[in-house]
């Protein structure tokens, strides 16, 4: 093991009182599209019962009004969170009307781009700004690759945790010491973050219809379907969501401490672009995008992981981190668990938890130009080839196996993984890592491998393969009713979020452009 590491576990094992460690929150952002019964992206607005989308802490949409995005609060018990995501998603299935819920991270029956409806959030100012932002990036990327879905995993330390893990006797750090650990644990997120596709990628396949007849180096599984044999992830590879163009307009977020990381997302929001200045910012008086800049908004900006803050009112994520620092971070890479339900399962969980605490702990240097290219070329090889046994990685220049990296790295974390079952009183964390160890043993065992293994076996394409799962978890939701008292719980919600939206849109005293113009000038 890694010395700091190594010392960082000794510092935390010491600890008598271990129940601060179980003051860690956790919270789950899971995207999932609405679809027809013949897997089409619903056209249909999104329904009354479920609120409004701008103004319901817990359910809203993502790019499309078919994109929902189902929203935990944080919690410090991975059965809570999960056991709120369920009864969300239960609900929400209460208030569709034939529909269901698609079960992967890849769409399926897309019938191009016109026919991907853009999410709607009424007429208040800040309603239309994220329509318009949403136009905007269809614009720039494509409608198309923005209705894929993922799950984002959102985790934060508890303030009793930092004077431990900083081996101090002051009862309080400071936020600019916290913000760089987290910044510490966000670049080591990166370095290693090629193990959450290999692991827990579930994206090996993919509709043709998604490329809508342009050209591909993707193989053909069958005549509805297209695969890479040794994928892991296809939504995080090429024809995923991502900055392809970032050499060409340098969008380069740097991650080696949170003032740098607030610069250089700053720069590109204030940066025109001459392609974007192309598209027109106002066209027969309709914006096309916020802004002709590099980027419009932070969250523009694709990346595996975010330094998070809760933002006040039409505070800018960026001016929320440079107050009042890191509060969470976000990890994007996430694809849905299609065998599952809920599109996560506990055991990933208690993974993903383990994993936070090592990269933590871990030795963490500055990111130098030479290593952002191997961080990306590794995750981009994982996602299109990540069970290939002849598979080499690059760490410091020199090639590895998936096998030896991997073996290493949960080696390593397995006292984190004991330290937590300690805490808790369990042995859930070190059963997580010994699955996700016959995984890196063995490639057939990964998610990915089961998936097409799957539609092997039952002779389908992907669209087969995500509708039977699909019907499948709609059953599992629908064969029994929320209590009267959880009803009432969504429906209070979903009214009271339905009155805000109604009185934002009633107070707006600025033009749009005199919001918008106020928005970036942080005068609002």
């Amino acid at each position: 093991m890694y010395q700091l590491a190594k010392q960082r576990l000794k510092t935390l094992a010491d600890i008598k009182d271990k129940s601060i460690l179980r003051q860690s929150l956790i919270g789950l952002e899971k995207e999932t599209l609405r679809v027809s019964h013949e897997g089409g992206l619903a056209q249909t607005d999104h329904p009354p019962g479920l609120g409004s989308a701008l103004t319901h802490p817990y359910i809203t949409t993502d790019y499309s009004e078919a994109l929902l995005e189902m929203v935990t609060p944080p919690a410090s018990d991975i059965k809570t969170v999960l056991n709120f995501l369920h009864d969300t998603q239960q609900f929400i299935y209460s208030q569709l009307d034939e529909e269901l819920l698609w079960a992967t991270s890849m769409p399926c029956v897309v019938a191009g781009e016109t026919s991907i409806p853009l999410a709607r959030y009424g007429s208040s100012n800040p309603g239309q700004m994220k329509t318009v932002y949403r136009r905007g990036l269809g614009l720039r990327y494509g409608r198309v690759m923005q209705v894929i879905a993922g799950v984002h995993f959102n985790f934060s330390f508890s303030k009793n945790f930092w004077p431990l893990f900083f081996d101090t006797n002051k009862t309080n750090v400071s936020q600019d010491s916290i913000s760089e650990a987290y910044f510490a644990l966000l670049r080591n997120l990166q370095r290693f973050g090629w193990l959450i596709p290999y692991l827990f990628g579930a994206s090996p396949a993919v509709c043709k219809s998604f490329l809508y007849g342009k050209e591909t180096t993707l193989h053909e599984f069958n005549k509805t379907t297209y695969y890479e044999p040794f994928a892991t992830s296809l939504r995080m590879g090429d024809i995923g969501y991502q900055n392809n163009k970032e050499s060409e307009v340098g969008v380069v977020a740097d991650y080696n401490s949170l003032t740098n990381y607030i610069d250089s997302l700053q720069h590109a929001i204030e940066t025109p672009c001459p392609e974007y200045t192309k598209l027109g910012l106002e066209v027969d008086g309709k914006y096309q995008q916020l802004n002709a800049n590099i980027l419009q908004i932070e969250n523009e900006y694709y990346s595996t992981v975010r330094p998070k803050q809760i933002s006040n009112k039409y505070e800018m994520p960026i001016e929320a981190l440079r107050k009042r620092g890191v509060q969470y971070v976000e990890l994007r890479s996430l694809d849905v668990n299609a065998s599952h339900p809920l599109g996560i399962n506990e055991e990933q969980l208690y993974f993903l938890e383990t994993f936070m605490l090592f990269c933590l702990s871990h030795e963490s240097p500055a990111i130098d130009t030479n290593e952002k290219k191997e961080i990306n070329n590794n995750e981009m090889l994982t996602a299109h080839e990540g069970r290939d046994p002849t598979l080499r990685l690059s760490r410091n220049g020199e090639a590895i196996s998936i096998k030896e990296w991997g073996g290493e790295l949960l080696e390593e974390m397995q006292g984190f993984a004991e330290l937590l079952d300690d805490a808790y009183g369990m042995d859930k964390y070190s059963a997580s890592l010994k699955l996700q160890q016959q995984a890196i043993d063995d490639p057939e065992c990964t998610p990915s491998a089961k998936m097409l293994g799957e539609m092997s076996d039952h002779g389908e394409g992907f669209y087969q393969y995500a509708m039977r799962m699909s019907q499948q978890h709609h059953s599992s939701f629908t064969e029994n009713a929320l209590t009267e008292e959880k009803i009432r719980f969504y429906q209070n919600l979903s009214e009271t979020s339905l009155a805000q939206q109604k009185e934002m849109e009633e107070n707006d005293s600025l033009s749009f452009a005199e919001f918008l113009q106020a928005y970036f000038t942080k005068s609002l």
